[in-house]
């Protein structure tokens, strides 16, 4: 690769990039499959705000698939993101059945409050076919 083309990924990658950390998500979510010691690629998922407590009513923020290395770049905006509890889905019985797995658990539901919107939240699940587990990251 040239030195030229470097430097222009170099710009677009650093973290004083202004337009990159306009767009970085305020919340992330990486899934790390314990079981095999490798990033929880392609897992449906679903991110999810609760809109009315008295009728436990969701509204559905963002879908997709982690990418490659466990990850889901731009799960959501800065601008919609608000104080009030969430609820990151994965959908994990399909993530095991494209490997040929069976797993206890036909989903995980992760859910959370989020209390300062200026602040960046990081919520990893590490995965096996018969247990999870989760944490706020940084």
């Amino acid at each position: 690769m040239s030195t030229n083309r470097l430097q222009q990924l170099k710009g677009h990658i650093l973290p004083g990039n202004k337009l990159i950390r306009a767009m970085a998500s305020p919340l992330t979510t990486h899934v790390l499959n314990t079981a095999k010691g490798v990033p929880g690629a392609n897992i449906a998922l679903s991110l999810h705000r609760l809109q009315d407590p008295s009728t436990e009513t969701w509204l559905l923020i963002n879908t997709g698939h982690t990418n490659a290395d466990g990850r889901f770049p731009g799960l959501m905006t800065r601008q919609d993101f608000l104080c009030g509890v969430y609820k990151l889905r994965f959908e994990t019985a399909q993530y095991w059945e494209t490997m040929g797995e069976t797993s206890f658990y036909p989903y995980v539901e992760i859910v959370f409050t989020i209390s300062d919107p200026d602040q960046k939240y990081h919520i990893p699940l590490l995965l096996s076919q018969f247990s999870y587990s989760t944490y706020r990251g940084s």
